[in-house]
């Protein structure tokens, strides 16, 4: 097994993809399972996000089996081998391809209604998939993007069989796969999590897009560097005192804030492409201290490791960096007699469970923002401190996600959906309302046991 989900995937595919990045880069994915891969890689090139409307042509009674595919305009590219070995028929071609077209169309009608799709004339284009087979639907995504304009087509896929770039002489301008395995059979046996793609997460994944581009990430650098400058310009001002945190070899800067009277320290682990200037988590944290909680925010990572993005995702890294500043903010005479929760978000919230399931940390409680605690499976059920999930209504992955990995925690637990929040929280009156849940989970949760001081 190579990868998790379909998002680590376009996470590792986006590295090799970096000198791709430029003002004319597009990403297209590849309905439906190319999709998520796609958004993955737009976020971290800072590039917009459109879909290639393909169909594959499955052979009558083994539609696994590609005896061709259709696209967009016409497009029609047929494996003749595998038709002839397989014995299909002109009229059974004809009615396969009359169901995929009609499939073709109402996807096009579905995923283009709220928005036209990019124009291609003179862009270098990302055609994405989460794998690539037999490379018949990548062929005739190729000929469907030159045909409306390209100026470069580049074929990127997380796992591939080994030659397979050979398929795409005189189609592509270059393939890119970081994976290409000797045993390779089918593509979902490289990932542990391959399950179907609906058309509603495509939408979302488009949708999300859209929003990010809107929002003004950098055509050509990636968005986390965005996100990184906007939240030092609109992160609400300094309230505490900074502090610098040992852990290991490295030394963590942070800021503490602990009101008069505050029966307990947050502790915040902020996701990929931020850290303790996240203007979320800041706002959040200006939140808990008003409702007089402690905070501290702290960066999981030195500004190196955050721009290596293994380290990004090491959970078990950022786990470990999470438990030295809770070990280290017992030490402080501020924290004497006060518990400690932890807020994370995206993979901090992998994080904070992952250290929440160690009893030496002794969290009172945990709360996850948008978070991925999918990542952190193997240890929730040993999480013994009171979680809540915080997931946005028009986030229907990580919707999904929390709700799995709801079901292997064994603590009190509870998942709150913000009605009309996409997955960063960014509509008007979204992350109030998460700071108020956060305030409410921490105050009426403190720890059921003494403290180790």
């Amino acid at each position: 097994m190579e990868y998790r989900d379909r998002r680590e995937a376009g996470q590792r595919l986006a590295r090799e993809l970096l000198p791709e990045a430029g003002p004319d880069t597009l990403v297209l994915g590849l309905p439906r399972g190319g999709v998520p891969v796609g958004e993955e890689i737009a976020g971290e090139l800072g590039a917009p996000l459109d879909v290639c409307l393909v169909r594959k042509l499955g052979v009558p009674h083994r539609p696994e089996l590609a005896a061709g595919a259709i696209g967009e305009g016409g497009v029609r590219v047929l494996n003749d081998d595998v038709i002839q070995l397989a014995g299909v028929s002109p009229r059974a071609l004809a009615d396969v391809e009359a169901r995929e077209r009609a499939v073709l169309d109402r996807r096009a009608r579905a995923y283009h209604e709220s928005r036209p799709g990019v124009d291609l004339a003179g862009r270098t284009v990302l055609v994405v998939d989460d794998g690539v087979a037999t490379g018949a639907t990548e062929r005739a995504a190729c000929q469907v993007v030159r045909a409306r304009g390209a100026r470069r087509v580049v074929v990127a896929a997380p796992v591939a069989p080994p030659g397979w770039t050979q398929q795409f002489a005189g189609l592509a301008d270059a393939c890119v796969c970081p994976y290409t395995p000797s045993g390779f059979a089918a593509i979902g046996q490289f990932y542990a999590d391959f399950s179907e793609v609906n058309d509603a997460e495509v939408v979302a994944c488009l949708a999300r897009a859209a929003h990010r581009s809107a929002a003004g990430a950098a055509p050509g650098r990636p968005a986390s560097a965005d996100r990184e400058r906007a939240d030092r310009e609109r992160a609400p001002e300094r309230q505490g005192r900074e502090v610098e945190i040992p852990a290991g070899r490295v030394v963590l800067p942070g800021e503490l804030t602990v009101p008069e009277g505050a029966p307990m320290i947050v502790v915040f682990a902020h996701g990929s492409g931020s850290s303790r200037h996240s203007t979320r988590n800041r706002f959040v944290a200006h939140e808990l201290v008003r409702a007089g909680l402690g905070t501290l925010l702290f960066d999981l990572l030195t500004p190196r490791e955050a721009e290596d993005r293994a380290a990004v995702f090491d959970i078990p890294l950022l786990a470990a960096r999470l438990l030295a500043a809770v070990h280290w903010l017992r030490a402080q005479p501020l924290a004497r007699g006060r518990d400690i929760g932890a807020f994370g978000a995206s993979t901090g919230a992998a994080a904070a469970l992952w250290a929440a399931a160690d009893p030496a940390a002794d969290i009172a409680a945990v709360v996850s923002r948008g978070g991925r605690p999918d990542l952190a499976a193997t240890r929730l059920p040993r999480v013994t401190a009171p979680t809540l999930l915080v997931v946005g209504g028009h986030d229907p992955t990580v919707l999904d996600l929390n709700r799995q990995a709801q079901s292997h925690l064994r603590c009190s637990n509870d998942l709150a959906i913000v009605p009309g929040a996409t997955h960063l929280f960014e509509e008007p009156g979204t992350l109030p309302a998460v700071a108020e849940l956060a305030a409410d989970w921490f105050t009426r949760h403190p720890a059921p046991h003494p403290h180790h001081h």
